[in-house]
């Protein structure tokens, strides 16, 4: 058992029998009180996130998380199948475990995920994914003085907003931890 003074942000811990995976901490000591932890923790089955008082000195247990980078196959029903570079071992995971980003996963992405034991507990996409423009409305010579944006439909059936001056064909950038448009691709 560790206690409130070894959490870091980022960590899993076991909170109320669930897994949560803390997002926040901050140490205080108000005045004449005793010192505590504020800590937002984000559960990682439902994906909710609660702000909690831990006392300093408190007993937490955190549990070990392997992260291992694999890659993805393709999607059988709402599961996704992931495969091990270094063993080919394919395994079977949850689509709701990524998020809202499911739908820019691409096959043969690498992607980040987090083992509890043989458990996944986590998938994180990388910060960045190139894609093919498949549908947007066409372009006017003059565009690029504004900072409108317009619809497009990406090759994975996503969604975006992109600049006005971007075409159907072409490859852009788009950023996956905030779903937007990043830059053209050349």
């Amino acid at each position: 058992m560790a206690n409130t003074g070894d959490l870091f942000k980022g960590c899993f811990i076991k909170f109320n029998g669930e897994l949560c995976q803390v997002m926040e901490y901050q140490h205080r000591t108000p005045g004449n009180l005793r010192a505590f932890y504020q800590v937002v923790l984000r559960n990682v089955k439902s994906g909710k996130q609660i702000e909690h008082r831990l006392r300093a000195g408190e007993s937490v247990e955190m549990l070990r998380v392997e992260h291992r980078e694999m890659q993805f196959l393709y999607k059988d029903g709402s599961s996704l199948v992931l495969m091990d570079p270094e063993n080919f071992e394919q395994i079977f995971v949850d689509g709701s475990s990524i998020g809202s980003t499911e739908k820019f996963i691409k096959e043969e992405m690498i992607l980040k995920v987090a083992f509890e034991s043989d458990t996944v507990i986590g998938i994180e996409p990388p910060n960045f994914g190139i894609y093919e423009v498949t549908y947007t409305e066409p372009g006017v010579k003059g565009d690029t003085a504004t900072n409108t944006l317009k619809p497009a439909t990406l090759d994975t059936g996503a969604e975006i907003m992109v600049p006005l001056f971007i075409n159907i064909g072409e490859k852009i950038k788009v950023d996956l931890r905030t779903e937007s448009y990043a830059e053209r691709v050349k």
